[in-house]
């Protein structure tokens, strides 16, 4: 063995971090890297999962181009796994794979009325104001007053987004669809609802912390949600995150109303428990919780109703399942140990592997990434007994596989000419880029 020849099945962080560590660590052998990406562009989820008014979370794209611009890996971009590459091809023409496709799914929340007009998976939402192109270009914006189900920076995120007036993001990459759909939003009130306590919230609080600096869009906070229990009192006391947090509610709760024609409202202690409309979305009930005494909470039986024309649920994301390939339908994933893929019996499938969200679900931020794909590359490079023994390994090959198939696949200089003109269309208006939205034109630009 002179080379591994290695897929990649998902160019978004996980899958980049896995090949710039397997190129970088200590083995005998050399390795060759291809990188399929069903969408024309790199980066995933940071490109299509991060709001446009956080540019400096988007700053992981630099790290990540750094990978890509080594020269070691080829991107194949705009190319299907299942459709216009299959595992029997992957087998034909490598050694082994590492699928790191990620979650993009909305997660369920199963209670009555989740499927009425005006209902929305947040993942859905998100994808849309991020220009994702598989996504339609409108968003029914026609809600006065709207929920959003959840305690998650996602949860956090869509709700800025509902309630910034849309002047404050032009400054971003927010495509132009995107921008006169918020500017003719009517939205005067957006409730977030979680089902904990606020020392229990899963958001950070710079996540927080911003929503108290939109501009006219006055924070709401109730004070019943703030009698802490002891465990809230010891988590403040011990864990400096959570202490900030406090600190950034204290503050809410003692400044007072403006007036601004905008208000975001937090609820703590509330439980989903129906969503009430009869064809379309008119109001949440929940059920208020309180603390059970082991850092759960407990039903209290009591009830209400807030009126709402549109509700957002943010509970999590959810990955789908791949041709060939053994799938967790419970849990989202795909079953393996440390990345491992494993089959219905609990034994390792041969050259199959796995790394992100695909493999342990959607948890941890950006920087867990790196750690998972250490584990699942230190599994890859020893089980060279187990890898495949391709019949046609010549990087030549795959190139003539996708032409064959009329594939109008994109490259690193496609997405180097596409990241080039979204900044030149924003340049005369004095913003980082204007996304290219429409797949078509995504590969024209690229290819051109």
């Amino acid at each position: 063995m002179s080379t591994l020849r290695l897929a990649i099945v998902g160019a978004g962080p996980a899958g980049i971090y896995a090949a710039d560590i397997i190129l970088k660590a200590e083995k005998q052998f050399g390795v060759s890297i291809d990188l399929f990406e069903q969408l024309p562009a790199p980066y995933g989820l940071v490109r299509y999962g991060v709001a446009p008014d956080h540019p400096r979370i988007k700053g992981i794209i630099t790290a990540l181009r750094d990978v890509l611009d080594t020269g070691q890996i080829r991107l194949f971009g705009n190319v299907l796994y299942g459709r216009d590459i299959t595992l029997a091809d992957l087998k034909n023409h490598y050694h082994a794979v590492i699928f790191s496709t990620g979650s993009i799914k909305d997660a369920p929340l199963p209670i009555p009325g989740i499927d009425l007009d005006g209902s929305y998976g947040a993942a859905d939402f998100v994808s849309w104001y991020d220009g994702h192109p598989d996504f339609p270009r409108e968003w029914p914006l026609d809600a006065r007053e709207v929920a959003v189900i959840g305690n998650g920076n996602v949860a956090l995120d869509v709700a800025r987004v509902l309630a910034k007036h849309a002047d404050d993001l032009l400054p971003t990459e927010i495509p132009a669809n995107v921008y006169e759909g918020l500017k003719a939003s009517p939205v005067t009130d957006v409730h977030v609802f979680g089902r904990r306590g606020p020392m229990q919230v899963k958001f950070t609080p710079l996540e927080l912390r911003e929503l108290g600096e939109l501009d006219d869009v006055d924070m709401v906070v109730y004070e019943e949600d703030f009698e802490y229990d002891e465990a809230s009192k010891l988590a403040i006391e011990t864990n400096k995150q959570i202490m900030v947090i406090d600190r950034i509610f204290r503050k809410w709760r003692d400044e007072p109303q403006t007036g601004s024609s905008r208000r975001l409202h937090l609820h703590f202690f509330a439980n989903p428990v129906e969503v009430l409309g009869t064809d379309s979305v008119e109001g949440f009930r929940y059920e208020r919780t309180e603390p059970d005494g082991e850092g759960g909470v407990r039903g209290t039986g009591e009830f209400r109703e807030v009126p709402v024309q549109a509700l957002y649920r943010a509970v999590g994301y959810f990955g789908s399942p791949l041709d060939g390939i053994p799938f967790d339908t419970k849990r989202g994933v795909i079953p393996n140990r440390e990345g491992q893929v494993l089959d219905d019996n609990d034994e390792p499938v041969k050259g199959v592997f796995a790394t992100g969200w695909i493999k342990r679900g959607p948890v941890g931020l950006i920087g867990h990434t790196k750690s998972d794909a250490m584990e699942t590359v230190k599994h890859v490079l020893n089980s060279q007994a187990d890898w495949w023994t391709p019949s046609n390994p010549e990087e030549s090959a795959v190139v003539e596989l996708l032409e064959s198939r009329g594939v109008e696949f994109t490259n690193l200089d496609g997405w180097h000419n596409l990241d080039e003109h979204e900044i030149a269309l924003g340049e005369p208006q004095g913003r980082a880029r204007i996304k290219v939205v429409d797949r078509d034109e995504m590969v024209r630009v690229s290819n051109a």
